[in-house]
């Protein structure tokens, strides 16, 4: 009967194309599922995962293949191999470490990669290939020495980020949408990366410095009579299937919330209309019913059955009004109450988790304290932003969106800007279009739709009515 160790090592070619197959297929499962769910956040900036695991996958195949190319290729075509083999596993780790970056501070628009990523990068290529030859003349000894390397300050840091930047994602953007199925899935990953990052930036092939002259592959395989290979596969797996199995779940969440807020949308804005019907139609026609019986009861005999009648009619007519009014007032409970300032009410909208899960939400305020809004306004107000960033979650592929409030001195202006996808030219006929502009009106203020490299909604309206 063999032993673990001697079955591994008949088997090695397979150990290694299964563990290339599972982190390409890690990046390739990840592509596709992002594709599908294009609007989230979190989506975006998977794609750095995915690169990671699909170049992670070719170095390790390029640890199959080399070595069968070696024995048809010449000795410099080897060693270019070899070259660019060592810089494959470099930039799979970059990804990694990119990923944790674009989790915890997304790149600013045209910025594909944050300058640190480049600069450790930058520095790994100078150690091993101008530093290094100095101190390990042996090239076989040096290439280890350059994997190492990657591994301790590339891959263990790329690792750890990315593991701590799902976790404050998760907190921030995926538990106020309290889905604990997401929430389980996401921190599955992260742990797992964290495992990831620890055990496999620890077990580099064997080199001449600490700590992996100690612990390496090379004592890891004589110590457990399993290579560090099987458990890096294992990890790999794992973190495709729980971020797979998050997204998928993610995107029907979304696709749900979406729809919840477009019908309360709808439900508001009919609210809205019956309100001002209530107010401009029935209340007034009742209240000049009223003033028409009260001129009555003036032109009626004292203490006669038809004053009494006219009174017992004004008093309903009262009661009607305070009924009507009361309606009106539950029509309008989505208006903010009375209490909450301008700053709360749009820092309660950038915070919201049906907009910030799908895009990163910058808030400016310029706005001076002493300086406040009618709840009435303020209601009328957030509506527009609330439609605003509802069109953009939907529609917009946006990755940022700024929201900027600013004071002109008479009037406040408020300015919603994206990146993404602009306005469509039949879009003017939406609805939803049609009742931000009705609430501008109401509110004696003007907004502007423009596109450039994105929408930019412009909404400026007086302070006071």
């Amino acid at each position: 009967m063999i032993t673990f160790t001697e079955f591994f090592t008949l088997n090695r070619e397979i150990i290694y194309f299964v563990y290339g197959l599972v982190f390409f297929l890690l990046g390739f499962a990840i592509i596709l599922q992002t594709r599908q769910s294009s609007r989230l956040d979190l989506a975006r900036n998977l794609r750095w995962l995915a690169a990671f695991g699909i170049t992670h996958g070719f170095y390790e195949w390029g640890d199959l293949f080399i070595p069968i190319q070696a024995e048809y290729l010449g000795g410099e075509i080897v060693r270019a191999l070899h070259f660019f083999h060592l810089i494959l596993l470099a930039v799979s780790f970059i990804c990694l470490l990119e990923f944790g970056l674009a989790i915890l501070r997304p790149p600013q628009r045209g910025g594909l990669i944050h300058r640190e990523s480049l600069a450790v990068f930058g520095a790994w290529l100078v150690v091993t290939f101008l530093i290094l030859p100095a101190f390990i003349p042996d090239e076989h000894l040096r290439r280890h020495a350059g994997n190492a390397l990657a591994r301790y300050f590339i891959q263990i840091p790329g690792g750890m980020l990315a593991a701590y930047g799902l976790r404050v994602h998760t907190m921030e953007r995926i538990v106020p949408l309290n889905a604990p199925k997401i929430i389980r899935n996401i921190q599955a990953a992260g742990i797992t990366l964290g495992i990831y990052a620890i055990f496999g930036g620890l077990t580099p092939p064997p080199v001449q410095f600490f700590p992996g002259s100690i612990f390496n592959t090379q004592t890891f395989t004589e110590f457990t009579g399993i290579p560090p290979l099987v458990f890096r596969s294992l990890t790999g797996a794992v973190i495709a299937i729980a971020l797979i199995r998050a997204l998928e779940i993610f995107e029907l969440e979304t696709e749900r919330r979406i729809e919840q807020l477009e019908q309360q949308q709808i439900i508001n804005a009919e609210h809205e209309r019956l309100a001002r019907d209530l107010h401009d139609g029935a209340i007034q026609k009742v209240y000049t019913a009223g003033l028409l019986v009260e001129s009555a009861v003036r032109l009626a005999a004292g203490e006669s059955e038809l004053e009494k009648r006219l009174k017992h009619a004004m008093a309903a007519l009262n009661d009607s009004i305070l009924d009507l009014r009361r309606n009106l007032s539950e029509l309008h409970s989505h208006t903010p109450a009375a209490g909450e300032s301008l700053p709360d009410l749009l820092n309660a909208i950038s915070r919201n988790p049906n907009y910030n899960t799908m895009v990163n939400v910058s808030l400016r305020l310029d706005l001076p304290p002493e300086k406040t809004i009618s709840a009435i306004r303020a209601g009328h107000l957030k509506a527009v932003i609330n439609e605003a960033m509802a069109n953009i979650a939907r529609h917009s592929k946006a990755a940022n969106v700024t929201i900027h409030a600013g004071d002109t001195g008479e009037t406040l202006k408020i300015r919603i800007k994206d990146d993404g996808a602009g306005m469509p030219e039949d879009a003017g006929k939406g609805y939803g279009l049609r009742n931000m502009r009705d609430r501008a009106r109401l509110l004696n203020g003007a907004i502007d739709f423009h596109n450039d490299k994105g929408l930019t909604v412009t909404l400026e309206i007086p302070w006071k009515d």
